[in-house]
């Protein structure tokens, strides 16, 4: 069953890696219709408030119309914010209390609780990991994302003592969206290249 769902999420990643064209980081954010004078709809739909993460790049599916397409930007916002700062407030703002990890890593706990887990966990190990949201795709009920996470392991992870290097590896995210708030959500994470950093064997 995971095995599926990973081959699922692979072929989700080529789809968004060609709308992207391979420099959806540096792009300008952008929308996927055709009409001039809506250019700068999609930007619009960003919360400017300070402290929210910013996407890089975006890409809106116009059939949402303004007011969903704007609730599922604001969503992914408030969670990739609650990745790069782990105020729980975030998190709690963003995701369901019957919220599902639908590839869930063992040890982390099911529900709402696995993303705090997590966060905690990693923040002991690099207490300065800021998430980047690099490209983010809204369609549908779906919220796709591609994510770099980067700091500095001067923390503890698996009994190693971090010495200060560099952290820098990519995420991608897929999120289902419910009435008001992400309800499930499938991930993968580049982890050979951040255990590679880490020091740590797989």
């Amino acid at each position: 069953m995971r095995s599926r769902t990973l081959i699922r999420t692979a072929a989700v990643l080529a789809a968004v890696a060609g709308l992207a064209g391979g420099t959806a980081a540096a792009a300008p954010v952008h929308d996927s219709g055709h009409h001039d004078s809506a250019r700068d709809w999609p930007q619009r739909l960003i919360d400017r408030s300070p402290g929210l993460v910013q996407p890089k790049a975006l890409t809106v599916d116009r059939s949402l119309g303004a007011r969903r397409a704007a609730q599922e930007v604001h969503l992914a916002q408030q969670l990739y914010t609650f990745w790069n700062t782990g105020q729980q407030r975030y998190l709690d703002a963003a995701i369901s209390r019957q919220f599902r990890d639908n590839t869930l890593p063992a040890g982390r706990p099911q529900g709402p609780d696995g993303p705090a887990f997590a966060s905690k966990n990693f923040r002991a190990a690099v207490p300065d990991l800021t998430c980047e949201l690099s490209d983010l795709l809204i369609s549908g009920d779906r919220i796709t994302a591609r994510l770099v996470f980067r700091g500095h392991f001067t923390g503890t992870f698996d009994g190693v003592r971090g010495q200060g290097q560099d952290i820098e590896f990519n995420a991608i995210d897929i999120q289902h969206v419910g009435t008001d708030r992400i309800t499930e959500d499938w991930h993968i994470e580049d982890n050979a290249t951040l255990l590679a950093q880490l020091g740590v064997r797989a």
